[in-house]
């Protein structure tokens, strides 16, 4: 690659808009967040994906404030987590990641998972548009909201999420939800979108790597590309981060959309269930205040 790739835009529902590539922070310890967010601005990445649970918010801030890289030409995103969804709780989370980065204005905010079972998504959500209202937030969107949920808050708010982020890869591709997206105009946004490196030596993918000259990981990263999905691939290795966002200058052909559809299955995902991920740790939290209550 020579030079910094130009990463095209998709434009959201609520008129803003967000790079089609970048870079996830995901398992990058904060301390270490400074040099490899760093390294990732470098090579031309221009959206960050946080979250309150990653635990490096505060490295992604330092990032920011020492890159000579210009505020309006980046886009941080970050999550809330699951223990403060809630109205009031929602709104003091949002102020503390907003310190953490050191933002006064946060690009877009997300509701991490439903979890349903705190029947507190709803009301997280009506949080979620005061901060929008307040212009403390520019996009806001949800992660791992399935159709019901989705339907669930436009019904109730009638605010459309610009951004779903859920998990999806060649061997996940969440056809179902992406329909439900396309009937809302909600982007849809890739996290794991190689899968975990699942997957990557299948050799439908290796052949279709070897015609183009390509890696397999910039053979599945240019699919999410052409699809019009948001991907944000993480990397903690600088020539894998720039080898990911190498993916502009080569295209797959009809052919190769067809294998890739073929590697879809069932039971390919990765992550856990949004219908149920957090229960056992609710259920727990529940079970204990009401044993105290007995004491």
């Amino acid at each position: 690659m020579t030079g910094r790739p130009e990463v095209p835009h998709i434009s959201l529902n609520d008129g803003h808009s967000i790079p089609q590539l970048g870079f996830g922070v995901w398992q990058i310890d904060d301390l270490k967040a400074p040099e490899i967010v760093g390294t990732a601005i470098d090579a031309g990445y221009r959206l960050i994906d946080t979250a309150t649970d990653y635990g490096n918010e505060a490295g992604v801030g330092r990032t920011l404030k020492g890159t000579a890289v210009p505020r309006n030409q980046l886009h941080v995103t970050t999550k809330l987590w699951n223990d403060s969804q809630g109205y009031d709780q929602t709104l003091r989370a949002f102020e503390a990641s907003a310190a953490k980065l050191g933002l006064d204005v946060i690009d877009l905010y997300l509701i991490h998972w439903p979890c349903p079972q705190r029947a507190a998504y709803v009301d997280t959500w009506r949080a979620f548009i005061e901060l929008r209202k307040q212009g403390r937030v520019r996009s806001i969107g949800v992660s791992n909201f399935t159709t019901d949920n989705l339907e669930r808050i436009i019904g109730d708010t009638g605010v459309v999420p610009a951004v779903n982020q859920i998990e999806l890869h060649p061997g996940f591709q969440q056809r179902t939800l992406r329909e439900a997206h396309e009937r809302y105009g909600i982007v849809t946004e890739a996290w794991s979108p190689l899968g975990q490196g699942r997957g990557l030596a299948d050799p439908a993918l290796k052949a279709i790597a070897d015609r183009h000259g390509r890696t397999q990981a910039q053979v599945v990263l240019r699919w999410h590309i052409e699809n019009g999905f948001v991907a944000i691939p993480k990397s903690a290795t600088p020539a894998r981060i720039v080898e990911n966002i190498d993916v502009f200058s080569f295209a797959l052909t009809k052919e190769d959309h067809a294998t890739i559809a073929g590697l879809d299955r069932a039971d390919g995902r990765i992550g856990p269930d949004p219908t149920s991920f957090g229960r056992e740790r609710f259920l727990r939290r529940l079970v204990g205040r009401f044993s105290r209550s007995w004491i």
